[in-house]
């Protein structure tokens, strides 16, 4: 997977990918330095213009922070630092490689009621 390459390369440890729950799946889980990292990768495969991270709706961070929340609890790791990134990748179906990846650190708070207490 591009993104994890990208994040290894900067330094990230991936500790799981596609880190499925009851309430949805989480793309990849890394560490840096001592902060667990939620990522969710979008990619964008078309021409039109647009971009990859806005399609990390509301909804879909309240799906990733529930499903964060179940893995810090499942694995004993409430205690940690935790946060979200996205990975926004652009590969066109015409290229053999992606044109363009943004990490984007820190891309929104958790969201939900009482979710997340840090």
């Amino acid at each position: 997977m591009v993104a994890a390459r990208e994040l290894r390369r900067k330094g990230y440890r991936i500790i799981a990918s596609s880190e499925r729950g009851p309430t949805g799946e989480i793309d990849l889980i890394a560490l840096d330095d001592k902060t667990l990292v939620f990522v969710e990768v979008k990619t964008l495969a078309s021409q039109k213009p647009g971009h990859p991270a806005d399609r990390v709706d509301l909804a879909k961070q309240r799906r990733i922070t529930r499903a964060a929340i179940i893995f810090l609890k499942q694995n004993r790791l409430l205690e940690h630092r935790a946060r979200f990134d996205v990975v926004a990748v652009w590969w066109p179906k015409s290229s053999p490689q992606p044109t363009k990846i943004q990490h984007y650190i820190n891309a929104f708070d958790a969201q939900g009621d009482g979710q997340w207490f840090c």
